[in-house]
């Protein structure tokens, strides 16, 4: 990665990106909340907040830093970084708690929606020479009791080998190492593409305050993003990380679990790794 890509990948243009993306989104899933849902919830929030105030004698002085750095992380974009880092692993243990299938995790802020329709095998779009060592990652998707899903749909997407987005970072093509594959008739995918590295969330705006004050690292584990689905099926939105890898077991955004962590063996003639991973949808 260029000095150029790395001094400019920063957390305000990072900030910007996600909540603009966040704010585009057609939210199909968006409900009314009767008010008394609203009472109870935002009340426990604050009964919560009013309780840590108390046993921590919480001054004056430190009620004002709070104060700031929420009005900071407005102004820097961060909120969906700060929410999905933090809060949407809770949100989404919630959500799939009934779930049969293959186990889900946290979108990110990082989702773009219609990536380049691409065949059940399928090559990334990439740069010539794009950086890493090739994957091989295929799989089937099916439903709960084994039936395959014909024609469905895996979306794909993932950083690269300096831990840096496409759409979310200077320099990077459009597409970069994003697709939506459409498995066969089997519901069988093939997706050759690069594995992705580890990398901190950015560190130059209000979180990044918040981990060093904190103490805490910034760093997530590489990782693959998939939302899989199929008609009749429930989407599953998840992530694949990689055994051994750095911060699997101290990830910053908590969103590891052992059913989501790949082992991919070296390819016979030398050219990379593979690794099957197969996912199984609950019935919509």
């Amino acid at each position: 990665m260029t000095d150029i890509i790395t001094e400019q990948a920063t957390a305000a243009a990072s900030g910007a990106a996600a909540t603009e993306q966040f704010r585009s989104k057609q939210r199909t899933d968006a409900v009314d909340v009767d008010a008394k849902r609203v009472d109870t919830l935002v009340s426990e929030l604050l009964a919560a907040a009013h309780d840590i105030i108390r046993r921590h004698k919480v001054t004056y002085a430190e009620y004002d830093v709070l104060k700031s750095w929420l009005i900071q992380v407005g102004e820097d974009g961060e909120w969906p970084l700060f929410l999905d880092v933090w809060l949407e692993h809770v949100v989404e243990e919630v959500a799939g708690e009934n779930r049969q299938g293959s186990k889900g995790t946290i979108e990110g802020p990082y989702y773009i929606p219609d990536a380049p329709r691409l065949p059940a095998e399928a090559t990334l779009p990439m740069r010539e020479g794009e950086a890493g060592t090739p994957l091989l990652f295929q799989g089937q998707v099916t439903g709960v009791d084994g039936t395959p899903l014909p024609g469905a749909t895996v979306e794909i997407w993932h950083a690269d080998a300096d831990g840096f987005y496409s759409q979310f970072a200077p320099d990077l093509p459009e597409w970069n190492l994003r697709g939506t594959v459409t498995a066969d008739e089997q519901g069988h995918f093939k997706i050759h593409t690069m594995e992705p590295a580890p990398y901190q969330i950015p560190t130059d705006g209000s979180c990044g305050k918040l981990i060093a004050a904190a103490g805490w690292h910034a760093w997530r584990p590489a990782h693959l993003h998939l939302k899989v689905s199929a008609p009749g099926h429930q989407l599953i939105t998840t992530q694949l990380y990689f055994k051994g890898g750095s911060h699997v077991s101290d990830d910053i955004a908590s969103a590891v679990k052992p059913e989501l962590i790949l082992d991919p063996a070296p390819v016979a003639d030398g050219s990379g790794r593979e690794v099957t991973y197969d996912f199984v949808l609950d019935k919509a």
